[in-house]
């Protein structure tokens, strides 16, 4: 198992901040662990965090990310991580995602995405590695240097500066969000996004929602690590 997640609240200059993350490792399971630890409090820490989050995010992605692999210098094996996370800051959520886990939304009923993917095979993901000097092959799937199937990571030191930690951030008014599911891709492989928040819309504890959703991704073969989160806003 080479998943973890985080959630927390806490009170940031008087203004109350929750914090839900998934991270996907590959390579073994100390990048996600270690983003667990620390990306929120580098994110907290921020000076304009309130003031101007979504350039707190950037900063605070890129610098985890450096702080990682400084620290990881003397391990011979590499690894790497997804991070998939929704902070709600008043009614704002902002969402940033690094990699392939997936955030979906339903509101009014309907299932509405909160991120992109970051696969190799995306145009502008393409574009950007190869203008950096990477390629791009088939090897049962599309993978960045014929190795890893996601085309931003942190960590994954070898595929620097091809796999960036660079976050595409969504800013989104909850208002109207029934609740919000997080999940990493061993969900997103075999549950669409219209299913899973079919699936668990009218299950009104987000506990037992997200254990739905691992136990019907198992059921229709999912072979990966299967993590969710479900953040209930309101219940119509």
């Amino acid at each position: 198992m080479e998943d973890f997640y985080h959630t927390s609240t806490r009170e940031v200059n008087g203004q109350m901040v929750a914090f839900f993350g998934v991270f996907d490792g590959h390579g073994g399971a100390r990048t996600a662990e270690y983003l667990k630890a620390h990306l929120f409090n580098n994110l907290i820490g921020h000076p304009d965090f309130i003031t101007d989050t979504r350039t707190a995010i950037v900063q605070s992605f890129k610098q985890t990310d450096e702080n990682y692999l400084s620290d990881a210098k003397g391990n011979q094996k590499d690894a790497g991580s997804t991070a998939l996370t929704a902070v709600l800051i008043g009614d704002r959520l902002f969402l940033a995602n690094v990699g392939d886990s997936r955030a979906v939304a339903c509101k009014s009923g309907s299932a509405v995405p909160l991120s992109v993917d970051h696969k190799p095979d995306r145009s502008d993901e393409r574009q950007r590695i190869e203008k950096a000097g990477g390629f791009i092959i088939w090897a049962g799937t599309w993978r960045v240097g014929g190795v890893l199937a996601v085309s931003r990571a942190f960590g994954d030191k070898l595929l620097k500066p091809y796999v960036v930690a660079d976050p595409e951030i969504q800013e989104e008014d909850v208002e109207g969000v029934e609740f919000l599911i997080i999940a990493s891709d061993g969900l997103w492989n075999v549950v669409n996004n219209k299913d899973a928040v079919n699936l668990v819309r009218e299950i009104p504890d987000a506990e037992e929602a997200s254990r739905r959703l691992v136990e019907e991704a198992y059921a229709r073969g999912s072979s990966d690590n299967i993590t969710c989160l479900v953040v209930r806003f309101g219940i119509s």
